[in-house]
């Protein structure tokens, strides 16, 4: 099961740095992200989303792929292979692009929206949705950053530990820990 957390910066760029090391610990094994997604507000308090998965070139990449594949064997049938190919590859292209674009994966769009509303001008915000990980390694390499737990479904224990090493705030609307 899928572990989520959304974790809250002072700055624009923090969430970027943290979540570039996360990608360099799943390069190590340490954790494995199912989604990731970057919300920054700027000094205009305009809030952009940065999502970590491309549906709409993964399904462009994949459509096209499958499309090249299927237009050639239906190529060989009349004759013109590389007629096939092309047309079949910009068919299936066209189509996954478009499956990937009305696919939602991952993290809810709407959470990701009302959660990206609350944070401060010229702050961010880090929507992780962990599949695996290995909480004492990784907690080591993020002990002294300063965040705040915005959102979480890890246990009250995995919640203390996270909240300990990095030296957070209390979770917002959630009791302070004794």
């Amino acid at each position: 099961m899928s572990e989520l957390v959304v974790l809250g910066f002072n700055t624009a760029d923090k969430a970027d740095a943290v979540l570039n090391r996360l990608v360099q610990l799943e390069k190590e094994y340490l954790v494995d992200l199912e989604d990731a997604v970057i919300a920054v507000r700027d000094a205009s308090g305009k809030v952009r989303l940065k999502q970590s998965v491309n549906l709409t070139a993964a399904g462009a990449a994949s459509g096209g792929l499958s499309g090249a594949l299927w237009g050639t064997l239906v190529g060989l049938l009349f004759l013109n292979p590389l007629a096939g190919m092309v047309l079949g590859g910009a068919f299936g292209a066209g189509s996954g692009a478009l499956a990937g674009s009305m696919t939602d994966y991952g993290i809810d769009d709407d959470l990701i929206k009302k959660l990206a509303d609350t944070i401060p001008v010229n702050s961010s915000a880090l929507f992780l949705l962990l599949r695996k990980v290995q909480p004492e390694k990784v907690l080591a390499e993020f002990k002294g950053e300063h965040a705040t737990i915005l959102r979480t479904s890890l246990s009250p224990e995995q919640e203390e530990q996270l909240r300990k090493a990095l030296a957070l705030e209390p979770v917002v609307g959630a009791a302070p820990a004794a």
